[in-house]
């Protein structure tokens, strides 16, 4: 019987093996993979992404993650596409076809009809004198040493290196496409990644919602204000309408306390200028970081410069999370 320390010992070299397995592609990430990039970022169809069996599993992934991050693809099923589903395949399109070997069955039935199609072929395999090797445009070398498998049968550090490649791809396009936040929370609306990736114009409270009061208002009247609208704050506007200040529930303890004639006071008297704002095309994760990092609990939102158009409470972005 195994005893644990004998199982320890095992997962520590898979990972080992594994994590050596990566290493090893580095040297790979050469001119063939610029190559690769170029031909991916100016195809203009859509990528297709196959592969057999394990390394299928790795191209569903790979053609995912591309999706996700600016680079249209899908994923097709080797043994379906001899069936019909190369229909799917344009001329403009690229295809990428994941095999270790470069020699299974199912990938090279496929490869001649890709080719009469037009579509432009790219290799990634450790088999870099294999038939898919040689009858692709461009080959990326995912080649591993050994695999984490003690029966050296199945797909382990190979699998570990095609997905690890194809995460380097998917980012040297996303960088070279010049993909950013925003473009990602388009692709990604649900979850709570999605939701910190929202701008902050789709979450804020705007209209009546908002506590504001004029520079020469009389705090008695601007506490009726804060009491209705329970933000625990209120902007405070000029004779032009522009934001100039803010006064917090902390800002009336203070002055209750210390003066008598509080009640009677402006607000231009009380407020405290230049309040944390945030712009409203800002993303919701900005919003999150700004609050903990001051440790306030609201922010005013704002258009141009001092032009007020709503605000964010804490409450509001905790049910984000």
């Amino acid at each position: 019987m195994v005893n644990d320390k004998k199982i320890v010992t095992e997962a520590k070299k898979v990972l080992k093996i594994e994590a050596d397995a990566i290493k090893g592609l580095l040297p790979y990430v050469n001119t063939d993979f610029v190559k690769a990039v170029h031909l991916l970022i100016t195809c203009k169809g859509r990528v297709i992404v196959t592969g057999m069996g394990k390394a299928g599993l790795i191209a569903r992934k790979i053609s995912a993650t591309l999706a996700s991050t600016g680079t249209p693809a899908l994923f097709m099923h080797p043994a379906e596409g001899v069936h019909g589903d190369l229909g799917t395949v344009m001329r403009n399109d690229v295809v990428i076809i994941v095999s270790n070997s470069g020699e299974t069955e199912e990938v090279l039935d496929i490869m001649p009809a890709i080719k009469r199609i037009g579509a432009k072929l790219i290799a990634m395999t450790g088999g870099m004198n294999s038939t898919l090797a040689k009858n692709s445009d461009i080959t990326i070398n995912v080649g591993v040493k050994e695999e984490a498998c003690p029966l050296g049968l199945a797909p382990t550090a190979s699998t570990t290196a095609e997905l690890a490649m194809g995460d380097a791809l998917a980012v040297a396009l996303l960088i070279k496409r010049g993909f950013r936040e925003e473009d990602y929370a388009k692709l990604h609306p649900g979850g709570s990644l999605g939701r910190m990736l929202a701008k902050v114009e789709d979450i804020m409270r705007k209209g009546y919602e908002v506590p504001a009061v004029s520079e020469s208002m009389l705090m008695s009247r601007v506490i009726v204000e804060m009491t209705v609208k329970k933000m625990g704050c209120t902007a405070v506007l000029n004779a032009k309408g522009k934001l100039t200040g803010i006064i917090t529930d902390q800002d009336l303890r203070m002055h209750l306390k210390n003066e008598k004639s509080f009640l009677k006071k402006k607000a231009k008297d009380v407020m405290t200028k230049n309040p944390k704002t945030i712009n409203k095309d800002a993303l919701v994760g900005e919003a999150v970081r700004l609050t903990e990092e001051k440790s306030i609990s609201t922010l005013l939102v704002v258009g141009k410069p001092d032009e007020l158009l709503g605000i964010i409470h804490l409450h509001d972005l905790l049910k984000l999370k």
